[in-house]
């Protein structure tokens, strides 16, 4: 089983000057405790499930790369990418260049996007939902193909690459891990099956059924459903040790490899999770 935590709030005590610290801070820790992985959201404004919209939000991969220079082996990625932000080739040259400065550590988290609100805010296009899906795929497809060293044109309905070239390669092979955020059963988790390494879904009642579409999807694909990981994200208004070992053990027996704590404002979860996981190495997930 492996650990991850999420930062999706930077309301610290002393103001902007402190987040860097801060943050900073927190990334060492997780690394020194031996979380497998660290995470940010990619908004440009606070989501109304963590805060308002005027709360600190940083830049997702600028935050990352800073992450990077302050840890030395965990796993960094978005959770996830917001596939209107970003041109595909700009993204993968982004991923790319965060996984050399790690030394092979990063992921591309990506998803169809959802925060209207920053779009129009920000001046973002925001197409309709159908679109975004076929945005997405483009993106994964655009991907793999400079990830393979694939420099041949690619024109797609919304995105034309003469010449997707991605030098230096990434230094994860065969390249960073994919991973797919949301529990759509009709296109994301069909999108995981064929193009993705992992998926992200909620930890929520639907979960055991998700994965159920999933393996689904695989079958179809012809795709072997344990080479997927299935990363879940979770929070807790009061974590604790016991809390946190309990929510990784009921997690396991639902089949998940991944448990992605989400450290909510004011919270300090890094101590918390550096003492759970001595009690969680003999976990397994349900069908390993």
């Amino acid at each position: 089983m492996r650990i991850g935590i999420q930062v999706p709030s930077f309301t610290y005590p002393g103001g902007p000057e402190q987040i860097g610290p801060t943050f900073g801070r927190i990334a060492r820790e997780a690394d020194e405790a031996g979380l497998h992985s660290f995470w940010v959201m990619d908004h440009f404004f606070q989501i109304h499930q963590v805060g308002p919209s005027e709360e600190p939000m940083l830049e997702a991969y600028s935050s990352l790369a800073y992450a990077a220079a302050l840890t030395e082996r965990i796993t960094l990625g978005a959770l996830v990418t917001g596939v209107t932000y970003r041109h595909p080739g700009i993204l993968v040259k982004t991923v790319t260049t965060l996984d050399v400065l790690s030394g092979g550590r990063a992921w591309l988290g990506i998803g169809a996007a959802w925060n209207d609100e920053e779009s129009r805010g920000l001046g973002v296009a925001f197409p309709p939902t159908a679109e975004r899906f076929e945005r997405l795929e483009e993106t994964l497809k655009i991907a793999g193909r400079m990830w393979r060293g694939d420099e041949s044109p690619f024109k797609g309905r919304h995105f034309e690459l003469e010449r997707p070239l991605n030098s230096p390669p990434a230094v994860r092979r065969p390249h960073p891990p994919v991973l797919i955020g949301g529990g759509g059963e009709k296109k994301t988790l069909r999108f995981v099956a064929k193009y993705a390494d992992a998926c992200n879904l909620s930890d929520n009642d639907e979960l055991p059924r998700k994965l159920d579409v999933l393996r689904e999807h695989c079958d179809r694909e012809g795709r072997d459903y344990d080479e997927i990981e299935k990363t879940t994200i979770t929070a807790a208004d009061e974590p604790s040790v016991g809390a946190a070992v309990d929510t990784i053990g009921r997690l396991a027996e639902r089949g998940v490899d991944h448990v992605i704590f989400s450290q909510l404002t004011g919270q300090e979860l890094t101590a918390i999770l550096a003492e759970a996981l001595p009690q969680t190495e003999k976990i397994t997930p349900a069908g390993r």
